[in-house]
């Protein structure tokens, strides 16, 4: 198996996913790797959380490696993928999924350094990582072609009117319309650009104000993290060839 898979990677390339080391992030990489993608496990602070994904993907005859880099910071992510590739291939696919969710506050209550920083996170990393994986997968630098999921939310469309979030879903909304826009620069040159928008799902940061929402859904309940991932991994597929600048809802219905 160990060698059927080294050949699998080095056939379908590298993929880094941002902010892997738990939740959503975490089971889009392990499913990628399930896939047959080498996976570059990125994370800021929590090395531990990024270990443990290389080594679950590691275990089941994956490739995986856990690069740090903070997404805010441009010497990070340059040197990020400079890493990914020199560990992992020519880079296939980019998920931009690292984001914070900010101070929550009231709009009246906020501070400027806190929603820069939130700004920074979540939109400029964002936008960032999407400008190194456009040189490294565009066929006008050279490149193969590529894919670009950005992982937006539900929140960008149809707030939830949860106390505090206003500014998060204001940075969601923004890549939902980065991502679109970016798929019509790049299309010619081999790189699709789509997004997915979670509703709310089982992780950390489904705090109980946002959990109570799950209830209010169509389908009565939250969702998993593994379901965002098996939409990630047909938008990066073959099967997903002639999608481009397109929003999966993954939200139950909400």
């Amino acid at each position: 198996m160990g060698g059927d898979m080294t050949a699998a990677v080095k056939e379908k390339g590298a993929v880094i996913v941002t902010g892997a080391s738990r939740g959503i992030g975490a089971a889009i990489a392990k499913r990628l790797a399930n896939d047959g993608y080498g996976v570059i496990v990125n994370y800021s602070s929590d090395a531990d959380g990024a270990k443990s994904v290389v080594s679950a993907i590691n275990a089941k005859g994956g490739r995986a490696t856990a690069v740090r880099a903070d997404v805010a910071s441009e010497d990070d992510v340059e040197a990020m993928f400079e890493q990914a590739q020199a560990q992992m291939g020519p880079l296939t696919a980019l998920v931009n999924n690292a984001g914070s969710l900010g101070e929550q506050a009231r709009i009246d209550e906020q501070q400027a350094d806190d929603l820069t920083q939130l700004m920074r996170t979540n939109v400029v990393g964002s936008m960032v990582c999407a400008k190194h994986a456009v040189r490294a997968m565009s066929t006008a630098r050279g490149g193969k072609g590529g894919s670009i999921v950005t992982i937006a939310s539900i929140a960008a469309k149809a707030p939830a009117g949860v106390k505090g979030t206003v500014p998060y879903e204001a940075t969601k909304g923004a890549l939902v319309t980065f991502a679109r826009g970016l798929s019509n620069e790049v299309a010619p040159e081999g790189v699709r650009s789509n997004s997915v928008s979670p509703g709310v799902i089982e992780t950390k940061m489904a705090y109980p104000e946002v959990r109570s929402l799950a209830a209010q859904t169509p389908m009565g309940r939250i969702g998993r993290p593994e379901e965002i991932a098996a939409a990630v991994s047909w938008l990066i597929s073959p099967e997903a060839s002639y999608v481009t600048g397109t929003d999966i809802e993954v939200s139950g219905g909400f």
